[in-house]
């Protein structure tokens, strides 16, 4: 196959891999100019992306961001790769070690794919002779790896007739499941692209060529007439079609969306990918399914295509999206919820599906130019995406909720590491959202000070920003073609700016804000004219022109839709962009979920360039609220301190919340401590949401997720236990139990049986029960018993034996 070369690109969005302009002016410009370009195509998006090799941060927000994803998340996720066996199950593959499969997941090769497509957006920006060693080892290896006729999936190579059962028995048996077969050569052939546009070497495109000629060659209407269970390859054969011109690839993107159909709402296949008009099942694959929709509408000209996935998109930004830009809301089956059903501490919110979320609304910007969708794409960006990388680079997050009770820390890698590999070849890419064009229009969609290099029928132009955005609001944008000539400028007004919170109605400002946006050019002011969310200034530019754009930045309080009932009578936070939340080491009893904030308490920002790598804080004052020994709810004055969401879980687990209480009512009372919540609590099972049994937060009913929880799942028909030391010893006479019950959807139920234990020296013995031990839902279930003067009490707990238990809370009198 060869790839065609040296032709002015049509550029589509995705990241990437699709490269080089002509007139980018870098480090590396030389080498640049010999590389392979993309071919060009008579249909496509109208509008494209400036992609990121033309655009240079000089911020203080970003600039460290894409430092520390080259110096630290990139190296570090290979070495997790290799630490966690993915690299070693290539080694294996490719005959250069003996053993069985190494990882825990047979999609596990896609992980170490997107890290090299991460790695060569890297290299497409600066130099880098470690790391491109490094990546030509192991190109070298997959390579190796790869079957003869081009099939590449290591958990069949190495385990032949007897893989992972998600596999099955035979090649694509599966692929409409959980086998993730094609979901692996999807990322694989991104890989490739893009390392083929960074370096100009063909190492891992053709690989990527090789496999996906072995899926043309086996699917299609007279063929293998099925789909991928998680959606990726539809993306990336559309990629290898604009980089090869190879109409066979563009085809069978085509049929793999259309041969969805009598399937599953899990996997977006249980009707025709044009009937579709609501957002359902696993968050991650619709993005990418909707995503992969919008390049094939855009090649083939698609109106079908196009109705769906505006339906879709009005059904999640409406009814389905977290303030955040988090999407997702349910942990079962990691799947967007009914409408309005958006819970906050067990929101799902997982960081894959924030950059899948970016990933559509770039590409719905490209075939609309509507900023809707930049206004979706930042908030997205800013907050529920970025929350799911720690600052140091190497840590990170798997679901972003919006409340914590403490259970909630980043790690450095997971079992299933999609997050930290998405978030390796995300991150690398962000320039690349900045700006677009259109013939004669020039788009400046985010804001960052930097340079950027852009080619406006033929006359080089470049375009300077300064600002401190996301923190202050004021944008001097410095414009200088080459010869002066007409073209429009279009400066996206937040939507944010002008008192719409998100399209639609699911979240409205509490209050209209006071201060307008302006807009100079050369230092005269100018009536703004609006197109689409855009500033558009059509003028003959000439070098050194400048305009001033000023986006007020005052602290603005947000309610939800009425139907979204756990934000009923609570507020949210924002300036800026920027959502914000209270968390726990900003206050000085180290509690926030008891907190309620007035309606018309004054909220003051304040710069504060020493704490979280420099951020602004928020600032007022609130109402405590706690339960006395009497039982009485007292209020007390305490002062608020607000930290951007992202910017959280940075300094150790504790209490966080988003979405703050306006009423008393709504508040979680700290209540007075008891010998159970002094207890000192171990168990059979010990994780951090151990910490629900004594915290004393009591439950609406046995399914509760607006509270921590404890279970023994996966654990089933066995005997487990929970133990409560006391400071001093007590005599105890009865306890009480709020069992958690997932059913009739989870794997949690109400246990067998249980009793109490009690500790006598170093033994221990059961309790002389006086009532009968209450098994029941939705209440707490206690029982009595003959007195007893001991220092701990065991709570021990007989299993079904078809499903694991768990408890809410555990108290003792």
């Amino acid at each position: 196959m060869k790839l065609i070369k040296n032709k002015i690109p049509s550029l589509s969005i995705s990241l990437l891999s699709l490269i080089l302009l002509v007139n980018c002016k870098t480090e590396v410009e030389d080498k640049r100019k010999q590389l392979p370009q993309p071919i060009s195509l008579e249909q496509d998006y109208p509008i494209q992306p400036v992609l990121f090799t033309a655009v240079k941060f000089e911020d203080k927000f970003w600039s460290k961001r894409l430092q520390t994803s080259k110096d630290v998340t990139i190296p570090f996720t290979l070495d997790q790769s290799e630490k966690s066996g993915r690299i070693k199950n290539f080694r294996i593959a490719a005959g250069h070690e003996s053993g069985g499969f190494c990882s825990e997941y047979p999609f596990d090769d896609s992980d170490v794919f997107k890290i090299l497509e991460g790695a060569a957006y890297v290299l497409m920006v600066e130099a880098d002779p470690k790391l491109e060693a490094r990546v030509d080892s192991l190109i070298a290896l997959i390579g190796e790896a790869q079957e003869d006729d081009g099939y590449l999936y290591t958990n069949r190579t190495i385990l032949k007739d007897k893989p992972h059962v998600w596999a099955g028995t035979k090649r694509w048996e599966l692929t409409h499941d959980l086998s993730h077969e094609l979901y692996n050569l999807g990322h694989l052939i991104e890989a490739g692209v893009a390392h083929y546009y960074a370096t100009g070497k063909r190492g891992l495109i053709d690989i990527a060529i090789k496999a996906a000629d072995r899926v043309c060659e086996d699917f299609g209407p007279d063929k293998i007439v099925s789909f991928p269970g998680h959606q990726i390859i539809e993306l990336a054969l559309a990629k290898l079609y604009r980089a090869t011109g190879d109409e066979k690839y563009l085809t069978t993107s085509e049929f793999l969306l259309e041969s969805r159909n009598n399937g599953s709402e899990y996997s977006q296949s249980h009707i025709p990918v044009t009937q579709q008009r609501e957002a359902v099942g696993h968050a991650v694959r619709g993005v990418y399914m909707y995503a992969g929709m919008a390049d094939i509408a855009a090649l083939r000209n698609n109106q079908e295509y196009i109705d769906a996935i505006n339906s879709i998109w009005e059904d999640v930004v409406t009814k389905k999206m977290y303030i955040t830009g988090g999407i997702g809301s349910t942990g079962h089956g990691e799947a967007f919820g009914a409408p309005y059903e958006l819970p906050n501490m067990s929101a799902y919110c997982e960081t894959c599906a924030s950059i899948g979320n970016v990933y559509w609304n770039h590409r719905l910007f490209m075939l609309h130019g509507d900023a809707k969708y930049y206004d979706v794409l930042e908030r997205s960006l800013y907050n529920g995406l970025l929350s799911g990388v720690g600052m140091s680079g190497d840590l990170f997050f798997y679901p972003n909720p919006l409340e914590s009770h403490g259970q909630h820390e980043r790690s450095p890698w997971f079992g299933c590491a999609c997050c930290p590999s998405n978030v390796a070849r995300f991150v690398p890419s962000v320039p690349s959202y900045f700006y677009a064009q259109k013939d004669d229009e020039l788009f400046i969609n985010l804001f960052a000070s930097g340079t950027a290099e852009i080619n406006i029928q033929n006359n080089p132009v470049q375009i300077r920003q300064e600002t401190e955005y996301p923190w202050e609001g004021k944008i001097l944008v410095d414009v200088s073609p080459e010869k002066s000539e007409e073209f429009k400028i279009k400066l996206r007004i937040p939507g944010w700016s002008n008192n719409t919170v998100t399209p639609g109605d699911l979240y409205t400002f509490v209050d209209q804000a006071e201060e307008k946006v302006t807009l100079k050019v050369n230092g005269k002011d100018m009536d703004i004219q609006m197109e689409k969310g855009f500033a558009v200034i059509q003028r003959k530019w000439k070098k050194g022109d400048k305009i001033e754009l000023n986006l007020p930045m005052p602290v603005r309080r947000i309610k939800s839709h009425e139907n979204v009932v756990s934000n009923k009578d609570k507020i949210a936070i924002q300036r800026g962009p920027l959502v914000y939340a209270a968390e726990w080491t900003d206050q000085e009893d180290k509690k926030v979920l008891n907190l309620v904030l007035n309606e018309g308490q004054h909220l003051e920002a304040k710069a504060n360039p020493t704490l979280l790598g420099g951020v602004y804080t928020i600032h007022g004052n609130v109402k405590g609220m706690t339960i006395n020994e009497d039982q009485n709810l007292v209020a007390n004055d305490k002062s608020l301190t607000l930290i951007p969401y992202y910017a959280w879980a940075h300094r150790g687990p504790g209490e966080m919340m988003v979405w703050i209480p306006t009423k008393e009512e709504n508040a979680k009372p700290t209540k007075s401590p008891t010998i159970a919540s002094k207890s000192k609590v171990s168990g059979s099972h010990i994780t951090k949401a151990i910490q629900a049994i004594n915290d004393q937060m009591e439950p609406e009913n046995s399914n509760d997720k607006s509270i921590i929880f404890y279970h023994w799942w996966p654990k089933k028909n066995t005997v487990e236990w929970l133990q409560y030391d006391f400071e001093k010893s007590a005599s105890v006479s009865e306890a009480s139990v709020y069992w958690f019950d997932d059913g009739p959807f989870g794997g949690t139920r109400i246990p067998a049986g249980w009793r109490i234990l009690y500790k006598d020296g170093n033994d221990w013995k059961p309790v002389k029960a006086s009532t009968k031990y209450e098994i029941d839902t939705d209440r707490f279930c206690s029982v009595s018993f003959d007195p007893v003067e001991t220092t701990a009490l065991r709570l021990e707990v007989s299993l079904p034996k078809d499903h694991a238990s768990g408890v809410m809370e555990w108290k003792v009198k």
